[in-house]
């Protein structure tokens, strides 16, 4: 189904930024098909140099390949829905959605249609930056996964856009009943106007949380060509576009919303024909084919494994212990979200940023948006649909055999939640309700959209949201050191479900239980932070973590369950938050703030040893400042270092301690950024077979 959008804004990619002659440090442009420079600094950062765009996509994939090959070549085989060739039985789920989700068909009708000639030359180029790796290294090399073409890249976004509003979720609780435990991940930005700071700066910070390892870790580069694309910051493994950072304009951060942007239908099935519907009183066939999965062996040999997959007109089918449901979603039969994308990252100014958005191709996503002319925004993205004006309960799941509920339009650009230069100053999101984005005198008010929007609801707030408010909101005056520090805010607010959680263990009697005495004193004199020294702080991570498992434990269990964990490891319920809370990267080892929810985020995973490790949260992040002039400086840190996954790199964790300590590092932006700072300068072309 191809969604019509009630928009009359078009975005064109328009001309070359202006930017400089192609020049390559000094070498002369080699004999190949791609003219490009990869010069790495002193932190391994590859910063790409192209003549063309497609010259320097080609450069990217290369880079990428290099720091993480092993990561790029999941992302392609999982492009291909072929998954379970490179993972085995692990696999078969993401290849059998891949299937259901029909991203080849979508492919096959819209890749051509939806991705013009130029922006699929840098896709393009961008595989065959990958297949000139995957020559030079052939044993690194899955079967299936050659030639990657950049079809293969387009299929990677249009398959896992959804995720991030959760549709990958729907399909596995319409198929099993139950819900999966998802990773945490959450993200912080916030963009700081003229008005609001202390000396006059536009300021921006992206502080998108991500896994960090797997094909949603960022990865840092970047990017100039001599046709005008040049952006610093954060891509995904097999995605050759700026994701969160800045161009020579502008920048943008990004955080996960939760609209309900899809629709659950209940189908009425034929008693004497379980291949049949009921639709406005008519009986319907479902479309019906078969699938095989090559399925990777212990051996190493392929077994091939069918599946019977359905649609019905709403879209794909799913049968489950619960009854047999259709899923509509609204990137149904769309690959535009790739030219939105490449049209983000073009985009010189205020307007043509906006012009991009307004394409309404990527399906979900906050933005937070700042620039060299002061302009600062808040844009509560996604392809809401335009539903009939009584479907306002978002947890419904709906008749399936009336089609006057099946939507097939979406609401205009405007009637998404957003704030452009408001009068406060200052906007910010943390995965938290478009509702409560600034000040109360400037935030969206919830009379402004009609419940058939299904918006995050107003309650929906996080801790990071509560300090957020309670950080920025009372400060009139940001300095440059106080947008800096916030960032690193390692408190529970009063309002945070983890305080209501030590409040509900402290009422508790514990009857002589001594275990719990001694929990209840390590609460009681907990300082409501995740600081390095902070005792009291190990018990509610665990508390944190035991309520991922088990979402219907009270605090009491969940700290029960905490005690043994502590005591086993550290001998004692209350161990200084450093002593459990470690960065482990090789032979590396150090201790680390923050936790789960607070603003300086940090997921983790616990050790044998008691002690638990980083695997999510504060990951890569930027801070971005345009003074007066509209001059931009910016840093930015790794949690681990530009090679993610060669063990042997130096750069492998060389920016863990930098990480650890508050500390970032220089953007080198321009070519008089990058002078003297080079470590090694060569072409993808140049390195030897």
């Amino acid at each position: 189904m191809r969604l019509a959008v009630a928009s009359s804004l078009a975005f064109g990619a328009g001309s070359a930024l202006g930017q400089p002659a192609f020049k390559p440090g000094g070498h002369g442009a080699p004999e190949a098909p791609y003219s490009v420079r990869i010069r790495r600094d002193h932190f391994g950062v590859p910063h790409i140099l192209g003549r063309t765009d497609a010259d320097a996509a080609y450069g990217l994939g290369f880079a990428q390949c290099e720091d993480d090959f092993v990561t790029v070549q999941n992302s392609l085989m999982t492009s291909r829905g072929r998954q379970a060739m490179l993972k085995g039985a692990e696999g078969v789920p993401s290849d059998t959605l891949f299937a259901l989700m029909d991203v080849n068909g979508t492919l096959d009708a819209g890749y051509l249609r939806d991705v013009p000639p130029h922006l699929r030359g840098v896709l393009d180029a961008y595989a065959a930056g990958v297949n000139r790796y995957a020559a030079l290294h052939p044993e690194k090399v899955a079967t299936g996964l050659l030639p990657v073409t950049g079809r293969d890249l387009a299929a990677f976004i249009v398959f896992r856009s959804p995720s991030f509003y959760g549709l990958d979720g729907v399909f596995i609780q319409a198929a099993t009943g139950t819900l999966p435990i998802k990773e945490e991940s959450g993200s912080n930005a916030v963009a700081v106007a003229p008005s609001r700071s202390a000396d006059g700066h536009t300021r921006l910070l992206f502080n998108a949380h991500q896994p960090w390892t797997g094909p949603l870790t960022w990865y840092e580069a970047v990017v100039e060509s001599g046709e005008g694309w040049h952006v610093a910051g954060g891509f995904f493994p097999a995605n050759p576009f700026l994701l969160g950072g800045h161009n020579a304009h502008l920048g943008w951060a990004a955080t996960v919303n939760h609209p309900k942007l899809h629709d659950v239908f209940k189908l009425v099935i034929n008693p004497a024909n379980p291949n049949q519907y009921r639709l406005d009183g008519q009986w319907k066939d479902l479309e019906r084919r078969t699938i095989d999965i090559p399925v990777k062996q212990a051996d190493g040999s392929m077994k091939t494994q069918s599946r019977e997959i359905f649609r019905s007109v709403h879209g794909p089918v799913v049968k489950g212990p619960q009854g047999v449901f259709a899923i509509l979603y609204p990137t149904q039969g769309g690959v535009r979200q790739v030219a939105e994308y490449w049209a983000m990252n073009r985009a010189n100014d205020f307007t043509h940023w906006k012009s991009a958005m307004a394409m309404e191709a990527v399906p979900s996503i906050n933005y937070l948006y700042a620039d060299e002319k002061g302009n600062i925004g808040y844009l509560s993205n996604g392809m809401y649909p335009l539903r009939r004006a009584d479907m306002g309960d978002a947890a419904a799941v709906l008749p399936g055999d009336d089609s006057s509920l099946i939507w097939t339009r979406l609401r205009p650009f405007a009637a998404a939640p957003h704030l452009w230069n408001p009068k406060s100053g200052w906007v910010f999101n943390s995965n938290n309700t478009p509702l409560h984005a600034t000040d109360p005198s400037s935030d969206l008010k919830p009379s402004d959209f009609p419940s058939s929007q299904q918006l995050q609801p107003l309650d929906d707030m996080t801790n990071r949201a509560y300090r957020a408010l309670e950080l920025y909101g009372p400060d009139r005056a940001i300095t440059a050191q106080a947008f800096n520090d916030d960032k690193y805010d390692v408190a529970y607010s009063v309002h945070s479900d983890e305080v209501a959680w030590v409040k509900d263990v402290l009422a508790v009697d514990p009857k002589g239980d001594v275990d719990l005495i001694a929990a209840q004193a390590a609460l009681r004199r907990w300082n409501g932070k995740a600081d390095l020294k902070s005792r009291g702080m190990g018990l509610v991570a665990l508390m944190w973590l035991q309520r991922r498992v088990h979402k219907d434990w009270t605090p009491l269990q969940m700290v029960q369950g905490a005690i043994p964990i502590l005591k086993k490891g550290f001998g004692r319920v209350d161990p200084e938050w450093g002593e459990v809370n470690r960065i482990r990267r090789g032979k590396l080892d150090i201790p680390v703030d923050g936790g789960p929810d607070t603003f300086r985020a940090l997921y983790a995973s616990p050790d044998p040893d008691g002690r638990l490790h980083g695997v999510n949260g504060d990951s890569y992040y930027m801070f971005m400042d345009w003074d007066r002039q509209g001059h931009l400086t910016a840093r930015s840190i790794h949690q681990f270092g530009s090679a993610t996954q060669d063990f042997a790199s130096p750069h492998y964790a060389d920016q863990s301690p930098l990480f650890a300590a508050h500390q970032t590092k220089p953007v080198l932006f321009t070519e008089a950024d990058l002078k003297g700072q080079i470590e090694r300068d060569y072409s993808p072309d140049e390195v030897a077979e």
